[in-house]
């Protein structure tokens, strides 16, 4: 999907704030959002080679559009505090990724408490606590939010089930931002398949996914970024949850 924003000296681009944007899927959609004509702001917790790498690619491109911006967004005040620092980056936010995650395996009787609050952190209380500190702004910009669930959020992963249930919390929390802030901000949810696999896995773990998907391959990258790129552009859409899994989830 090509689109490219119409931009005059009163109409200037607009800016996204992608979390966890440094590195795999984060990266891809700061590149597909720029390429559209976006400022980024790319937020990085430990990543800083590869954030800085990435601003200075994409400032190459366009001088000035694009920040590298670091926070631990571990408690309240440092989700809120970077809201502040976000915000005042470029003077202005329009759409926010909730793109940061965490994703490891708890199988039952192994879930410890502090796996669990890692995973209730990044993947539920982080995007809902970073929505709220932005709100304000996102509602002066008729913003966007999209969060990054998962298709496991839907039908759960075996030895997962912490993470589901942080990414099914996540879609019910997508659902209650899109009615709550309305009419001034539209929220949406994207619903990952098989895009790219944890570093960990190999060839016979992508060989036996593949043989789910209707379209028998894997997704790339870029199948989520112009995915994300669609929401943040399709102005009568909101509270939607988009599976962008190459039919995963119609398998019988």
């Amino acid at each position: 999907m090509e689109l490219t924003l119409k931009l005059t000296p009163t109409n200037p681009a607009p800016v996204v704030l992608v979390t966890g944007g440094a590195r795999r899927l984060g990266a891809q959609m700061a590149r597909t959002f720029h390429q559209a004509g976006f400022r980024v702001l790319v937020h990085y917790r430990s990543s800083k080679t590869d954030a800085d790498s990435l601003a200075k690619e994409l400032n190459q491109q366009r001088p000035d559009s694009v920040q590298a911006l670091s926070s631990e967004l571990n408690t309240a005040e440092t989700i809120n505090d970077f809201a502040q620092q976000a915000t005042k980056a470029f003077g202005r936010i329009d759409v926010l990724i909730n793109n940061a995650s965490a994703f490891f395996p708890t199988p039952f009787g192994d879930i410890d408490e502090e796996q669990l609050d890692l995973l209730l952190h990044t993947n539920l209380r982080l995007p809902i606590l970073l929505t709220q500190a932005l709100a304000p702004e996102l509602s002066q910009r008729q913003g966007v939010v999209i969060n990054l669930a998962d298709i496991h959020a839907l039908r759960p992963l075996a030895n997962h089930p912490a993470y589901a249930a942080t990414k099914a919390g996540l879609i019910s929390a997508t659902k209650s931002m899109a009615l709550d802030l309305a009419p001034n901000i539209r929220a949406n949810a994207i619903a990952p398949g098989a895009i790219l696999l944890p570093e960990s896995q190999g060839a016979d773990y992508e060989q036996q996914l593949t043989a789910r998907i209707p379209l028998g391959k894997l997704g790339e990258p870029k199948d989520l970024a112009e995915a994300a790129l669609f929401l943040a552009t399709a102005k009568y859409v909101t509270g939607q949850v988009l599976a962008v899994d190459g039919g995963r989830t119609v398998w019988q």
